[in-house]
């Protein structure tokens, strides 16, 4: 496997709260999941993460979610076709306009939280999804990013205009069946030394150890850390010592 690149979720920070460490996560990492709106990041805050990615050289990535401030896009929500599939493209071409704006690109999608458990448990919510990355795409395909355990998203879309790229998370336990463990669960959100020893894991033999003890095989080309783990600047600076190192 070729963990290659480092990816987080920036440009959370709403109005008087401030998340996260994004100028100094901003030089450690290759791509950047920047918040639309609907979850967290404000207009103003978006447009100061996209002149952080385009000053740090840093791939620039959708990262929407359903419409759910309140909840950080951490519950899921029943949303019709129509309805998720306009949200969808609002918040992927409003990022992209404003990327335009500081000479940058959005180069791939990834949805945030709830919308990125559900797509990949609900085919419909996939095909929305999917249908609203390619309808997004001007001159070039962009890439949906999705969980490294969906063998399914090859198969389904390899003849539609989606390129597919596939993530392995370095903070996040994970359930014998690839999920995500639920973030309301004791150790769903691993500790800096447990994610380090995640990491080490998935460099040297593509997997990763379940929350029922069970080892899970993943491929994948991208790590996640979450910019708001409370320890996400300094597993951030570890992780690109240990890629550099391992490349």
């Amino acid at each position: 496997m070729n963990l290659l690149t480092l990816n987080c979720d920036l440009g959370e920070s709403y109005g008087a709260w401030d998340l996260g460490h994004d100028a100094d996560i901003m030089p450690l990492i290759n791509e950047a999941n920047i918040a639309c709106g609907f979850h967290a990041g404000d207009p103003a805050t978006i447009l100061k993460t996209l002149e952080l990615a385009v000053k740090n050289q840093v791939a620039i990535g959708a990262h929407p979610s359903y419409p759910d401030l309140v909840g950080f896009g951490r519950r899921s929500m029943k949303m019709s076709e129509t309805d998720l599939y306009a949200a969808m493209l609002y918040q992927i071409s409003a990022l992209s306009g404003m990327a335009s704006s500081v000479g940058g690109n959005v180069a791939f999608v990834k949805p945030h939280g709830a919308l990125y458990n559900d797509m990949m448990k609900d085919v419909s919510v996939l095909d929305t999804v999917v249908q609203a990355v390619i309808d997004s795409s001007s001159e070039s395909t962009l890439v949906l990013q999705a969980t490294a355990e969906s063998p399914q998203l090859r198969e389904r879309y390899k003849t539609r205009p989606v390129k597919l790229r596939f993530e392995a998370f370095a903070d996040r336990r994970y359930c014998p069946d690839g999920s995500l463990q639920d973030r309301r669960t004791p150790g769903a959100v691993l500790t800096h030394d447990e994610a380090l020893a995640q990491v080490e894991r998935l460099l040297d033999d593509k997997s990763v150890l379940c929350s029922n003890g069970d080892t899970l095989t993943l491929e994948a080309t991208t790590l996640c850390v979450h910019g708001d783990t409370p320890s996400a600047l300094e597993l951030a600076r570890t992780i690109r010592e240990k890629l550099n190192a391992y490349t």
